[in-house]
């Protein structure tokens, strides 16, 4: 008889190599300005190895419970992912990072001038940023609103927003009015179909088309907007 404790032993080895693809997923951190103050301000409060120890664990999160893609057939075939401090170009003031294919490009300008605990401000953009890395897009069809809005919804299920003065359910002009606005939208969805943006994002592998919520919930999107903001009791202008 298998001893007890050797099963239990492979059983975690084998979950394990499930859900970080066998380690074959690596994360690289590299601070591009580290003379200037944000990315000053980023080693001192923020750091490289906290970086790399919270990617496999927002990645995981993502996998497991954003887009349930527990196959690891399911999800973007990247094998790195990268972080780079560094000062964007040719972007609106405020913008906190630009992500392209595998690499999220966050602003150290913004890390210099937040005020309060850039530390978790960090932790909520990369919430944000890694779902846009690992998100269908329909191949560039899905409108850029409901792009935003699934990223600001991971950070809803992770709980990271702000305690106060974020969006509240019902908020909003559209469905697709993007990012908190369009996130609450698609938590009354999951709320009507469990799972509804892991499927939402399934999806749109290949394609986009805005029936894609009538198919998984039964109405038109037009029609779950407005019966969204009835619950909450919010005008639907």
């Amino acid at each position: 008889m298998a001893d007890p404790k050797l099963l239990f032993v492979y059983t975690l080895m084998l979950l394990y190599l499930f859900y970080y693809g066998a380690g074959s997923m690596e994360y690289k951190v590299i601070n591009d300005v580290p003379k200037t103050p944000g990315s000053i301000r980023y080693t001192n409060e923020i750091g490289i190895p906290y970086t790399k120890e919270l990617l496999p664990k927002v990645t995981n999160f993502i996998w497991s419970t954003i887009f349930q893609q527990n196959n690891p057939a399911d999800r973007k075939n990247f094998n790195v992912i990268q972080v780079l401090i560094t000062k964007l170009q040719k972007v609106p003031a405020g913008v906190v990072a630009v992500t392209i294919g595998n690499q999220m490009n966050i602003s150290s300008d913004v890390i210099q001038e937040y005020k309060g605990d850039v530390k978790w401000y960090f932790t909520t953009t990369v919430y944000h940023e890694a779902t846009h890395i690992f998100q269908w897009t329909g191949e560039g069809k899905c409108p850029r609103g409901l792009v935003e809005g699934i990223a600001e919804y991971t950070q809803i299920k992770a709980n990271y927003v702000p305690p106060t003065g974020y969006t509240k359910p019902g908020d909003g002009n559209s469905w697709d009015q993007g990012y908190s606005f369009t996130a609450r939208f698609l938590e009354y969805c999951d709320g009507l179909v469990p799972g509804f943006v892991a499927k939402l994002n399934n999806k749109m592998k290949n394609t986009y088309d805005v029936s894609f919520f009538k198919e998984l919930t039964g109405k038109p999107v037009e029609q779950l907007w407005t019966e969204y903001k009835a619950k909450y009791g919010k005008k639907n202008y």
